[in-house]
């Protein structure tokens, strides 16, 4: 999978975030009138709105890939329903079930997250709305806030709740992370806990200073100014660069209309590439960063490696556009421009989510919106039995989210060193260990206090490979 841009993570305008109580997300979600005996593939299809698209075989376990029939306006489900992709990975319905979505598309392979390898559980994942093939036609745009996708979840979980009926967590790292936040928010009571990882919160939206203080001290001083360098150099050979990007887009066939030009595109991936280094690298992998006199072709081959050019083009910017929509009319996102490079940008402010959503699609941020405000001070103030996982040095974590001294059963742990892969497996130790026994007792699992908290699966090369909406996409 290309790497994308850090824009590359949308979230969008919030209706009425706090009509909660009116809300009517559970309309219509009628009960499978099924044998609690049968099989499990017949339970799941009695479901009102669910329908097969094949089942997959993998050890252990049975996956279904399914369509779940929703509304395309929770509020007003009259006009008219979508199908929205799901997959679930059954165990056993005596099993705790975690509730997974990476906040993208929807991973058609078996996998388990990481709460699904600690509890040994089942594993319902979600593809977040507009994203395709769940996405309306004709396509509301709209219809595409924080709260409707909440109310997705919500009615999913409702649905499924009479069959897999022990104890549910949520979960999702980086933009999953924050959907995992923004559904507890919404519907508090449907899940017994929620672990979001590399989550960030951009709730200062005009205000970015977090970030710059972030890039002056990450790492350690010999590899900031390693990357500063190898980035201002490749800047300086704009004129070599963007003649080779030409080149391999005219052989591949992308274009570059969304971006402006091939210039401008260069532009919008040179710019991320310190971002994208410590996003997804270790200060120990520091070594592997060209030097400035490096050769062209060097350079160039480097920078694919990290930012990835095709992500300055309209193949890969047109299938993320949800996301941009929605970091552009509600999600906001880090205003950031190296400063390093002032002398040799071109192009200052053609960064942002605008850049990335097609211009037929309206799109204007509500300025006077409240909704991460609202999230924000929920999880500092209000919220209960939530893990967060942060990454020491991962961009990402500069605004996180800070469950505050009046929260229940909330805790938030850094991975020293770690990037935008942090987990609770890199933690150091005792703080693994508590990290475990919290998700442990989520999950209505028993944990001896006197001894150190295992695992309950055995690793599994096929199904705990990392999830790829987390680790390569921005956020």
């Amino acid at each position: 999978m290309r790497k994308k841009l850090r824009w590359l993570l949308s979230l969008v305008v919030l209706i009425s975030t706090f009509s909660i109580g009116s809300a009517t997300a559970g309309a219509g979600t009628a009960k499978a009138d099924v044998d609690a005996d049968g099989d499990i593939k017949d339970r799941i299809l009695a479901v009102p709105g669910m329908s097969l698209i094949e089942e997959k075989p993998v050890d252990g376990y049975r996956f279904f890939l399914l369509n779940y029939e929703q509304p395309v306006d929770h509020r007003n489900p009259s006009k008219g329903t979508f199908k929205q992709r799901i997959s679930i990975l059954h165990k056993d319905t005596n099993r705790p079930t975690v509730f997974f979505t990476g906040g993208y598309f929807l991973n058609t392979t078996p996998s388990r997250s990481e709460p699904t390898q600690l509890t040994d559980g089942n594993q319902v994942s979600m593809e977040y709305r507009f994203f395709t093939p769940s996405r309306p036609e004709p396509a509301d745009w709209s219809k595409l806030t924080i709260w409707q996708a909440a109310s997705d979840q919500h009615r999913i979980h409702q649905a499924l709740q009479q069959i897999y009926n022990k104890n549910w967590i949520a979960t999702g790292g980086s933009k999953g992370g924050m959907t995992a936040t923004y559904y507890r928010r919404f519907f508090p009571d449907d899940m017994d806990g929620t672990v979001p990882y590399v989550a960030p919160n951009n709730v200062r939206l005009e205000e970015n200073s977090a970030y710059y203080e972030f890039f002056k001290k990450v790492g350690s001083k010999e590899c900031r100014d390693k990357l500063n360098a190898v980035q201002h150099e490749i800047f300086d050979r704009r004129d070599e660069m963007v003649p080779r990007l030409e080149k391999w887009a005219k052989e591949n066939d992308y274009t570059f209309e969304m971006a402006g030009s091939s210039d401008k595109a260069f532009e919008l991936v040179g710019q991320d590439l310190v971002w994208g280094y410590w996003q997804t690298h270790l200060d120990s992998q520091c070594d592997t960063v060209p030097s400035t006199d490096a050769s062209t072709d060097t350079l160039y081959k480097w920078a694919d490696d990290i930012g990835g050019w095709a992500a300055g083009t309209d193949q890969d910017m047109i299938p993320y556009a949800p996301y941009n929509y929605q970091a552009g009319t509600q999600l906001g996102a880090p205003r950031y421009e190296e400063p390093l490079l002032a002398d040799v940008r071109k192009y200052p402010g053609l960064n942002t989510p605008r850049t990335y959503v097609p211009r037929d699609i309206p799109m204007e941020f509500n300025k006077d919106d409240k909704a991460m405000r609202d999230i924000d001070s929920w999880v500092r103030d209000k919220s209960s039995q939530m893990l967060y996982i942060y990454g020491q040095n991962d961009p990402w974590g500069a605004e996180p989210f800070r469950p505050g001294k009046d929260t229940k059963e909330t805790a938030v742990f850094t991975a020293p060193g770690q990037n935008h892969r942090a987990n609770i497996a890199t933690l150091q130790e005792g703080d693994r260990a508590a990290a475990t026994r919290m998700v442990m007792k989520f999950a209505g699992l028993d944990v001896d206090p006197d001894k150190k908290p295992k695992r309950l699966t055995t690793y599994d090369k096929k199904l705990d490979k990392p999830q790829k909406n987390m680790l390569e996409l921005r956020p």
